[in-house]
């Protein structure tokens, strides 16, 4: 398990929105506004939002992380337990400022609400 600081609510918030495309997505927010995960695109609402649940059950997980390292730093993807990217991250400059980003994942999704911005 991640390690998540006890004690400290650090809940952020999911937000659904609609793509170009008309696809559902979701964005994981930390407490501080920042995006420190995006979905990628699904058909439906109800797809969206399993996408949410799966990243709320298994955020304390270190095997629903993916790392992989680019010409310009490092990111992660989230996986589900079939192996399906569910979210994938920013680029960070280095691999601890990605490892920081896996760990606010743990703390952040958990308790997060949900924003439909598509209602």
């Amino acid at each position: 398990m991640l390690p998540i600081e006890e004690g400290i609510n650090m809940a952020g918030k999911f937000e659904i929105y609609k793509d170009k495309k008309g696809e559902f997505r979701f964005r994981l927010k930390a407490s501080n506004g920042q995006i420190i995960l995006a979905s990628e695109g699904y058909k439906t609402k109800q797809s969206c939002n399993n996408g949410i649940t799966s990243v709320m059950k298994n955020a304390g997980s270190e095997k629903s992380f993916v790392t992989k390292e680019t010409k310009t730093g490092s990111r992660f993807n989230m996986i589900s337990r079939n192996k399906q990217v569910i979210g994938t991250s920013q680029t960070y400059k280095s691999k601890a400022s990605r490892n920081n980003g896996i760990a606010s994942v743990g703390r952040n999704a958990p308790g997060a609400k949900i924003d439909d911005t598509t209602a």
